[in-house]
């Protein structure tokens, strides 16, 4: 199957835009005329020249986009609106990128698809447990309450997000400005101080000696260190992208002190979160554990609960698999327990994502208190170096005077 740019015409006499998936051009366009649309350019895609990191960095779809088309497509289906009409507002409504996307989803429902199997061509923006949660509204005739719950979900998520990365940011700024300010030192001030210290043949402190020695080091093989960074920066990349690259890596973050844990908690806030809304859905536990293994962004997770579908399947229980488990807390599987004997383990997970949350927040919390000791000690140092080696020449220039 290849890939199809198009524009076309509609009855109505209005342009649209979008791609299709077909063996050739002619099945393409048959396509397209299945759909009432007239065709005025097809082309494949692969045949287009283009950048496709811009493109993505262009034309993505941003997270609040779901979440707005989420909540006002439950909001117009609940009032009665059938769901062709509550897309042909919502494509007038979204912002550009995310009107290519609610087209093609219109056309195929108007063609006859559920909306799941609509979404689901659209993995980047639409993932696994969204999808699965549509087809469980749509097998159980609820579709708007099942769009109203994953558009309060999308929102946690949301906000548990800008939380936890906005508590981040100051001292990756902080960091980021300690480089760039190092750089420039080296670069520029060392070496016009380092050709007056020549001019007056003074004898160099050891400290000022190194820092010379490291700004000439810079200057000479500046694009080494570039072509050193991008080939380190591609072989990280390359081992990352294999299975015991990524366990590896994954197991490393587990073990720096404070974000390690902080790491922990987030995942299983969102596993918690998500396994308890599609059970909460109708998805059976061994199902829904699956989709859950598949979004997950940790491998040693990601295998530990492929592995708990595995065992749950042949009868065993979750709260059992999960006690098996180091790297989950005992009040996981504790709580599961209590879940399977009341017969509420979505209700029970649920409980436990807000658990994590709170447990992640106080984290970010400590996380940010001990760093911010630990910039201030490296900024002194930083400085002390700095000035000692550019200032004792100059005390000992003056004292020779």
């Amino acid at each position: 199957m290849e890939r199809f740019q198009y524009k076309s015409k509609s009855k109505e006499g209005k342009l649209v835009k979008g791609k299709v998936e077909a063996r050739d051009i002619k099945q393409a366009a048959a396509v397209l005329r299945e759909r009432d649309l007239v065709v005025v350019d097809l082309r494949a895609v692969g045949r287009q020249i283009k950048i496709d990191f811009l493109s993505n960095f262009f034309h993505r779809v941003k997270f609040v986009d779901v979440v707005n088309v989420t909540r006002q497509l439950s909001t117009m289906i609940a009032a009665g609106l059938p769901l062709t009409d509550a897309l042909s507002l919502l494509e007038s409504q979204v912002s550009p990128n995310m009107q290519a996307i609610v087209s093609e989803v219109l056309r195929d429902v108007e063609g006859g698809k559920p909306l799941g199997d609509s979404l689901d061509k659209h993995p980047k923006v639409f993932n696994t447990v969204y999808v699965s949660l549509v087809r469980a509204g749509e097998a159980a005739g609820k579709l708007d309450e099942m769009l109203l719950r994953l558009a309060d979900n999308l929102e946690k998520e949301r906000e548990f997000r800008s939380k936890t990365q906005g508590a981040l940011i100051y001292p990756i700024i902080v960091m980021i400005g300690m480089v760039l300010v190092t750089l420039i030192m080296m670069f520029f001030v060392v070496p016009q101080m380092t050709a007056i210290y020549e001019d007056f043949g003074a004898e160099l402190p050891l400290a000022t000696r190194m820092l010379v020695g490291l700004s000439k080091l810079l200057l000479s093989s500046w694009y080494f260190g570039i072509i050193g960074f991008f080939v380190i920066s591609w072989a990280f990349r390359a081992w990352h992208s294999t299975p015991i690259g990524r366990r590896t890596m994954d197991l490393i973050i587990f073990r720096i002190p404070i974000y390690g844990n902080l790491r922990k908690e987030i995942l299983l806030a969102e596993m918690c979160r998500t396994l308890g809304l599609l059970i909460s859905a109708g998805v059976s536990i061994v199902d829904g554990l699956s989709i859950v293994a598949d979004t997950m962004q940790n491998i040693v997770y990601a295998d530990s609960i492929r592995e708990t579908a595995k065992r749950v399947e042949k009868g065993i229980g979750v709260a059992a698999v999960f006690s098996t488990f180091d790297h989950f807390p005992p009040i996981l599987p504790q709580m599961i327990a209590v879940g399977e004997e009341t017969g509420k383990v979505d209700e029970v997970l649920l409980k436990l994502a807000v658990y994590f949350e709170t447990e992640s927040e106080h984290l970010v919390k400590g996380l940010t208190t001990a760093i911010e000791p630990l910039i201030m000690v490296f900024l002194g140092i930083g400085v002390g170096f700095l000035v000692i080696a550019i200032i004792m020449p100059i005390y000992n220039l003056t004292s020779q005077l």
